[in-house]
């Protein structure tokens, strides 16, 4: 054999072996990212070859399938109330892929989770009857939050405090996914793009805001669990007005007759004095405050309900004047709707706040479990005692202070307001939170709320947690508490 033949020869037999390595590599390594691509067609061919399984709502089914025309994928997600329950389960699109509990649990709900298989099936690869996601929503909760918020754009979330189960989730403006489940819905996706009022944005989880003076429960149970003061109705050192520390500002009250200087805690909550909280905070200092944010479930970037939460947040790094804003839920704190939720909820059950959940359970075609969520998974957040003072202390806020549109007859509500600040120096609309707590004690039945509405189209000087807020929160505690 010559030398141009023979090396041509190895050549080939390189060409070859290199194309062996390379393909068993693929077959060996690389497969499975391969097959997991977003980019693969088949996957989206295989999770739409039949009706898709259901996300449950109190025993009801509020999603469904129908067929198609046409392509090659033969089914498509349809909703039941779709924009009611829209911050619920996300969407699940042909074209744009799947969000929320369409999202996480898109494996079990196209019938792909291998749990979902028996062992031949495994070995085969064949498709399974899908299964179903279980919520903890209650129907009528759901309903009376998205009803009272109307056009307002804002956010509320409504659970249990004892099992931490969540009873109604709702974020507006909503919008149908059924509009966007299909590969020809370019006009509404785009439409839904371009809405400035984001309602593909899951308010009442994904957007934090300064959660004003509903943070001033946060405060107290720092002051209180830490000593700073024995009690809530033990009078405080904070003048009125009070000073920043360092600064030459003076931090005002919203009403400036309410009887702030040196007011007990109680009476702070029920005026919402500033003074008392700067001052307190100040005291306090930022380590402190940050370790009680922190232990209600601020600083936390994997709240999963099993939706992720964006992180609430309480700053660090700040000189006294800063810390002394913090007090009053301003500077760089904030929080979602859940997490004000997360608050209340906590101190309604005697200062342990239970792990918050929207699934109950995951399960087969046949209905038995693949997974299952327990109730009242919880840790201590502050004390038996600091949790019961405020509890009154916040019953006093809605039976005398500034929560009066959260009462409800027969029932015992605690709450706080909050209006914070919105824009360089305030200068846009302010944003009105509410969060609360009740129960019924006929019925041994409890919630806790948190509301923020971020513009209704009200007047700046009709802008109150009281006012806009605190009635959302009292319609979806009733549906909560009845029965």
């Amino acid at each position: 054999m010559n030398k141009t033949i023979r090396r041509a020869s190895v050549f080939c037999l390189l060409m070859v072996l290199a194309l062996l390595v390379r393909a068993t590599w693929v077959q060996a390594y690389e497969a499975r990212a391969l097959a997991d691509d977003e980019h693969n067609r088949r996957n989206t061919i295989a999770r739409y070859a039949q009706p898709l399984g259901d996300i449950i709502v109190a025993g009801s089914p509020v999603t469904g399938s129908k067929e198609t025309t046409g392509g090659d994928l033969r089914h498509k997600r349809t909703y039941t109330r779709g924009e009611l329950y829209a911050s619920v389960t996300g969407y699940s699109s042909q074209a744009y892929g799947a969000t929320q509990l369409e999202g996480i649990y898109s494996d079990v709900l196209d019938g792909t989770d291998n749990r979902l298989k028996d062992p031949a099936a495994v070995l085969t690869g064949e498709q399974s009857a899908p299964g179903q996601v279980l919520t903890t929503i209650d129907p009528d909760v759901q309903k009376a939050a998205f009803e009272a918020l109307g056009d307002d754009r804002g956010a509320a979330v409504a659970m249990d405090p004892e099992t931490g189960r969540i009873l109604g989730m709702v974020s507006s403006p909503s919008y149908d996914p059924s509009a966007i489940s299909g590969t020809t819905d370019g006009d509404a996706w785009q439409k839904l793009l371009d809405d400035r009022s984001k309602p593909l944005v899951n308010r009442a989880l994904r957007q934090p805001l300064p959660p004003g003076s509903t943070f001033k429960l946060v405060v107290a149970s720092a002051a209180l669990d830490n000593g700073l003061y024995d009690s809530v109705d033990e009078p405080t050192d904070s003048p009125d007005p009070y000073t920043l520390p360092g600064t030459t500002t003076v931090l005002s009250n919203e009403n400036p007759s309410a009887p702030c200087e040196n007011a007990t805690l109680r009476t702070a909550l029920q005026y919402s004095c500033n003074n008392v909280f700067a001052k307190a905070a100040a005291d306090l200092g930022q380590d402190e405050l940050k370790a009680m944010a922190d232990a209600f479930g601020f600083d936390t970037g994997k709240l999963d309900v099993p939706v992720r939460a964006a992180e609430s947040v309480y700053p660090t790094g700040m000189d006294e004047a800063q810390t002394a804003l913090t007090g009053i839920g301003q500077f760089e704190v904030t929080a979602t709707p859940m997490q004000m939720a997360m608050v209340s909820a906590a101190l309604a059950n005697g200062g342990e706040l239970a792990a918050p959940h929207m699934v109950s359970e995951v399960t087969d075609a046949g209905g038995s479990a693949l997974q299952e969520f327990e109730d009242g998974d919880t840790e201590r957040v502050v004390s038996e005692s600091t949790a019961e003072q405020l509890r009154s202390a916040m019953v006093t806020v809605v039976e005398e202070g500034t929560g009066t549109n959260a009462r409800i007859d027969g029932a015992e509500v605690g709450g706080k307001t909050g209006t914070a600040q919105n824009g360089v120096d305030n200068s846009n609309t302010p944003y009105a939170w509410f969060t609360s707590y009740a129960k019924d004690d006929s019925t041994g039945k409890q919630v806790a709320v948190a509301v923020v509405v971020e513009d209704s189209g009200a007047a700046r000087s009709e802008v109150s947690g009281n006012g806009l807020a605190a009635p959302i929160a009292q319609k979806m505690t009733k549906a909560a508490l009845k029965g």
